[in-house]
């Protein structure tokens, strides 16, 4: 009976490969046009780009060393690349936030992989929301490992709601639906998403990079790059615009990154010069596709990770985008023991990890020590370790 159960979901899994294939090979079929204007340094009049190169997120980082994309695909869908195991569960003991926090305290609740609820200034801020229990279309994608940190139900009203992209462990349109129905909040995106929203019911503002929203007098949304790419079916690749996002606040910006890639490393530092960061939400996890890698094209590792930290000049920072979808080969807990071992490595201070569904106060903003910047050479010097050798 279980090697029929095996030849069974073998065979199901085959079909889903060979569907996603075939969509790959009719452009007309899932494509969309989501967003039509002026052509820019990013933008060709039909799809966006990368001005810092897009070599680096055009294929599975999995075939980089050689191999068919088939085959990349079969082995991490199955599970037979000889990645180590993960938890099935993750215990999480939801929260119930306040709410509201008023003046200048900032309360930070950490719901899973990167949605984050920020509370300050009578503000209730929610970055990414995904309740879903899977991370893909059709019911289909990585399962849910830890539950959300906070219920949706239990979640006071909310005001700005920020999605950096369209990939579905970032957009989940029926968590977005939800929330539209209940309180109606102000969604600021980049541009395309908008139109991919629309179709949960829900409205957007969506804009470019350097452009801003003003949220009320003093509090704005600035739209900032970062290094990425968007689809949600495969043909429609990049018909929508990817970024990070800063919040000015009195006391103190909020930057939240996004899903992102190193790239030219220089966007961080865009991002600073809109004022100083108090707090900074920094994706450590999804990759490693190989053994030993420590970074993806479109997806920074805690390496990069603390030398963005370090670049953003942010007092403090919460390590998001781990430990909640698998979506990649390293271990459930080796992106936060390497960012430590990164930290380390730059004297970096006041960017941890921290468990789901555990609020905390981020402290008032003080302007960290200046250290001269890091380059990735260096940092991967340092790195290499035994200790670091050893995280799977």
């Amino acid at each position: 009976m279980a090697l029929v159960l095996k030849i069974v979901a073998s065979t199901l899994l085959l079909l889903v490969i060979l569907a996603g294939l075939a969509i790959t090979i009719v452009p007309r079929f899932l494509d969309r046009i989501y967003y039509e204007g002026p052509a820019s340094d990013h933008y060709d009049g039909a799809r966006f780009f990368n001005p810092d190169g897009d070599t680096d997120t055009l294929r599975p980082p999995g075939t980089a060393t050689g191999g068919s994309r088939g085959g990349f695909f079969w082995r991490y869908l199955t599970g037979s690349d000889g990645r180590p195991a993960w938890p099935r569960n993750v215990p999480v003991t939801p929260a119930k936030p306040p709410a509201r926090v008023d003046g200048e305290r900032m309360l930070v609740t950490w719901i899973g992989h990167a949605s984050v609820l920020i509370q300050t200034q009578g503000l209730n801020i929610l970055t990414d929301p995904v309740w879903a229990d899977r991370a893909g279309p059709l019911g289909l994608g990585p399962k849910r490992v830890a539950m959300p940190g906070v219920a949706l139900d239990d979640l006071p009203p909310i005001d700005l709601v920020l999605v950096s992209h369209n990939h579905y462990d970032h957009l989940d349109q029926r968590t977005l639906q939800r929330l539209w129905r209940r309180d109606h909040p102000r969604i600021i995106t980049s541009l395309g998403n908008d139109s991919v929203i629309a179709s949960s019911g829900a409205q957007a503002t969506a804009l470019d990079w350097g452009q801003r929203a003003t949220i009320r007098p003093g509090i704005d949304v600035a739209v900032t790059r970062n290094h990425h790419w968007g689809s949600r079916w495969f043909t429609d690749r990049n018909r929508a615009l990817w970024s990070s996002f800063v919040i000015t606040l009195p006391g103190g910006n909020i930057f939240f990154a996004g899903d992102t890639g190193f790239g030219d490393g220089q966007w961080p530092g865009e991002a600073a010069a809109l004022g100083p960061i108090r707090f900074a939400m920094i994706p450590i996890g999804a990759f490693r596709f190989v053994p030993g890698q420590m970074s993806a094209g479109s997806h920074i590792g805690p390496a990069e990770a603390a030398l963005v930290h370090q670049r953003l000049g942010a007092a403090h920072a919460l390590a998001i985008h781990w430990g909640t979808f698998r979506l990649t080969y390293e271990g459930y807990d080796t992106p936060p023991k390497l960012l430590a071992l990164a930290n380390a490595c730059v004297g970096n201070r006041g960017f941890d990890a921290a468990p789901i569904g555990v609020p905390f106060d981020v402290p008032a903003y003080t302007a960290p020590a200046r250290r001269a910047t890091t380059e990735r050479a260096e940092m991967l010097r340092c790195l290499s370790t035994p200790a670091a050798r050893a995280l799977r």
